[in-house]
C-alpha cells in the first residue's frame, strides 16, 4: 500500500488549507501500520510542499496549486473534478472571424478565410485560472456554436456536433500578463502566466481543425508531464 498516495489523495479531496492530518498514531491505526511507517509518508507530502510541520501542533496542510496532467487525452474539466475541485468556463466574446497567416496555415485554409473564434475564461472553485482564446475552423459548425454559454466547449462539440477532438500538440512559455488578464484573472501585473498554445485534430485523423491559445494562472495551477 503506497500511504503517501493514500494521504496525498485525501489532502487534495478533503483538507484545506490550514487543516492539520490526523495524528500519526491515528493514522497508523488506519493504515495498520507503525507510526514510523506513517512518518516516512508525511515526509514525502512534506517534501512535495503539500504539508508543514507545526512544532507542536501537528502536520499542517498549506495552500497548493490545482494539478493539470498535459497528455493527448487531457481536459481540464474532468481533470479538476477528479480531483475533487468545481471548475467552470463561460464564453466572454464570440462570433466569426479572419484567419491570420498563422492560424490559416495550422488549418490548411487561405489567409482571410472565415473561421470560428471564442474566449473563454475558467475557474476554479470560483477563482479565476485562465482566459483562452479558441478559433475553430470549420465554419459549418457556427450555427451550434453560436449558442454555447458554459461548461467544457470539447463536450459541447461532442454532444451537439458529435465532433471529438484529441490534442496534438503544446507549447507553453512564460509571459508576463497582459492588462486583460490582470482584470479576469485578478492578477498583480508582475506575476507572470504560463501562455499555452494548442492544437487540436479530429479524432483518429491528423486534420487540425482547433488552435487554442491561453494564459494560465502560474500561482494556481501545476502541470504534470505524464511520461
Amino acid at each position: 500500500m503506497n500511504i503517501a498516495k493514500h494521504l496525498e489523495e485525501d489532502v487534495r479531496r478533503y483538507f484545506q488549507a490550514g487543516d492539520y492530518l490526523p495524528s500519526e498514531s491515528e493514522l497508523a491505526k488506519r493504515f495498520n501500520v507503525n507510526r514510523h511507517t506513517v512518518r516516512r509518508a508525511i515526509d514525502e507530502l512534506v517534501f512535495n510542499g503539500m504539508i508543514e510541520r507545526q512544532q507542536g501542533r501537528g502536520n499542517m496542510v498549506v495552500s497548493q496549486p490545482f494539478e493539470y496532467p498535459l497528455h493527448a487525452g487531457a481536459h481540464f474539466t474532468d481533470n479538476l473534478l477528479e480531483q475533487g475541485s468545481l471548475p467552470t468556463s463561460r464564453v466572454i466574446e464570440r462570433g466569426l472571424t479572419r484567419a491570420n497567416d498563422k492560424v490559416a496555415a495550422l488549418f490548411g485554409v487561405l489567409p482571410e478565410s472565415s473561421i470560428i473564434k471564442l474566449t473563454t475564461l475558467r475557474k476554479i472553485d470560483g477563482v479565476p485560472a485562465s482566459v483562452i482564446d479558441h478559433y475553430l475552423s470549420d465554419v459549418n459548425w457556427w450555427p451550434a456554436v453560436k449558442h454555447f454559454e458554459v461548461g467544457s466547449l470539447h463536450h459541447y462539440l461532442r454532444d451537439k456536433l458529435d465532433v471529438q477532438l484529441t490534442r496534438r500538440s503544446t507549447r507553453l512559455r512564460a509571459v508576463m500578463p497582459t492588462k486583460t488578464d490582470c482584470r479576469l484573472l485578478q492578477l498583480p501585473s508582475k506575476t507572470p502566466v504560463m501562455a499555452f498554445k494548442t492544437t487540436n485534430v479530429l479524432k483518429g485523423t491528423d486534420r487540425i481543425v482547433e488552435f487554442s491559445s491561453s494564459h494560465t494562472r502560474s500561482d494556481l495551477v501545476e502541470i504534470v508531464l505524464e511520461h
